[in-house]
């Protein structure tokens, strides 16, 4: 192989891994794959969670499955999305990590994000040995059919926009670990304020689902506790 021939080959290596790069550079394809880190979903269902159009939802999708990041099933009319392994979640999960290692802007956006109160928080482990000595009662606070795709073993599921109303059928005598769908998900940081509120004793986890299935910990898939 000439030289010459050599670089051309190289050059379309690079171009071909630049081609992954290409198709994560948008907040909104990130924020899809995030969804879908939480189960397989529709078109519909993920233009709704992410707050676009069916167009814009559409073409950011193709654009994920041409970069072979997810994958789909027809089912009727209806084309549900799925991410096309879990290695496209742990690299999901570490480009989060890395830009917030990284890149200054990300710690002061997530902050105005979720708030600062780290100090409510405990690890996934911390969690396990809670649950084992039975003294505390796990709330998942996602969409039901994320509950429903896969949960932490004997989570109660009470969508966030549900709690107000729901807040009774938790226990009063035990501490409420929250948990959503990952460690930059605000839905647990605004239960927890909320059951606070109420004069409940609740914690959260500090990641969640996707960090939950990445550590290759026990997931449920049953019906609703």
């Amino acid at each position: 192989m000439s030289e010459n021939t050599k670089t051309a080959t190289k050059a379309k290596l690079y171009d071909a891994f630049a081609a992954s790069g290409k198709a994560l550079a948008s907040g909104k394809r990130l924020e899809l794959l995030d969804l879908l880190a939480q189960g397989e979903r529709t078109v519909d269902a993920l233009a709704k969670a992410a707050g676009l159009n069916l167009t814009t939802a559409s073409a950011h999708l193709q654009t994920l499955k041409q970069a072979g990041f997810v994958a789909t099933r027809r089912e009727g009319v209806r084309i549900h999305y799925r991410l096309a392994g879990d290695d496209v979640a742990q690299l999901f999960a570490l480009l989060r990590k890395v830009a917030e290692a990284h890149q200054a802007a990300v710690p002061a956006a997530r902050d105005a994000y979720l708030g600062e109160d780290t100090a409510n928080e405990l690890s996934r482990e911390e969690l396990r040995v809670r649950i084992a000595a039975g003294d505390v009662v796990v709330l998942d606070v996602r969409p039901v059919e994320e509950y429903r795709a896969g949960h932490i073993p004997g989570a109660i599921s009470i969508p966030v926009e549900e709690l107000t109303d729901r807040i009774n059928e938790l226990p009063e005598d035990l501490e409420i670990i929250v948990y959503c769908r990952g460690e930059y998900c605000a839905l647990a940081y605004d239960a927890v304020r909320l059951l606070t509120d109420h004069g409940r004793p609740a914690i959260r986890l500090n990641d969640g689902m996707l960090e939950w299935r990445l550590s290759e910990l026990p997931v449920d898939a049953s019906d609703l506790t």
